[in-house]
């Protein structure tokens, strides 16, 4: 074999950081040893991977078309190995979901994936919709949990479950009292959002035809929790997965509105994955969990 595993290692490493002292540091080696990896790898087939831009390495065409290769053969050469070694770290995944998910979902089928013999890791990023696409996009997530609609033909979407968005507000504001909304109602409420690029107010604004450049958005705030207690003080009126306010309704903290009939707050979860991306164990296990929720 005319390549070696460290070669490849640093090229992934080199393409993510876009650095070679970075990506260096992490694979543990020399800033020498890592670039004359790199250069033994380029100079063994005759091509070049990046464009060098003084310290900056930069992915040309051909190192782009070949990155996800190089990620899929990787990830299934540290499968194997884990494999055979019976480590504990056997099934280490990396996962990315949105706020919702993340806060809601996934910590539980965290624990019912790490819950096995190798206690296998998992290590979980909250961020958007759009953050954990990129993120999955550059092979820095094994798989995303996203609760937005995306347009990505890297990336494999696949639909997880269903979902549906409630508005509501504190027990004592005034459409409290009403038995349904209507649009002369939503229109002359004050609100409290999720920040634009989310997948809540993907679908929020969705929902809104029509009506959308005329609502009176106070704040957009990134965290669910920030909204629903923004919400009880008074400041205005919320929209937020169901999955997010359960425990609110229940203990009479906020109450539920019924939105117009016309105005659907149906949406999809979904899964997201490189279509590169070698398909492990670990992330069938995973899939498997969430599906069983």
């Amino acid at each position: 074999m005319r390549y070696s595993f460290r070669q490849l290692e640093v090229f992934q490493a080199a393409a993510r950081f876009e650095n070679i002292t970075r990506a260096a540091e992490s694979l543990g080696m020399s800033q020498s040893a890592a670039s004359s990896a790199l250069k033994e790898l380029e100079n063994q087939f005759a091509i070049q991977l990046f464009d060098r831009v003084g310290k900056r390495l930069q992915l040309n065409e051909l190192g782009r078309l070949y990155r996800p290769k190089v990620e899929a053969l990787l990830a299934q050469a540290c499968e194997l190995e884990q494999a055979l070694s019976l480590h504990t770290d056997v099934g280490a995944l990396k996962v990315g979901a949105t706020l919702t998910i993340g806060n809601y979902l996934a910590v539980g089928v965290m624990a019912q994936y790490m819950n096995t013999a190798t206690r296998p890791r998992v290590s979980l990023e909250v961020a958007n919709t759009s953050n954990i696409a990129r993120r999955v996009r550059d092979f820095e997530l094994d798989i995303g949990l996203i609760e937005g609609e995306l347009q990505a033909p890297e990336l494999e979407i696949i639909p997880w479950r269903r979902d549906e968005l409630v508005i509501f507000c504190a027990p004592d504001h005034p459409l409290a009292r009403q038995p349904a909304l209507s649009d002369d109602d939503l229109l002359q409420a004050t609100w409290i959002m999720r920040e634009p690029g989310s997948g809540t107010r993907q679908t929020f604004d969705r929902s809104m035809h029509g009506l959308l450049p005329e609502l009176e958005i106070l704040l957009e705030l990134e965290h669910t929790e920030a909204i629903k207690r923004a919400v009880e003080a008074g400041l205005g009126i919320g929209c937020l997965s169901q999955v997010c306010l359960a425990d609110a309704f229940r203990r009479g903290n906020l109450v539920p509105l019924s939105a117009p009939a016309h105005r659907s707050l149906d949406r999809q979860f979904y899964f997201i994955l490189h279509k590169q991306k070698y398909r492990s164990a670990a992330i069938e296990r995973w899939i498997s969990l969430c599906q069983d929720l």
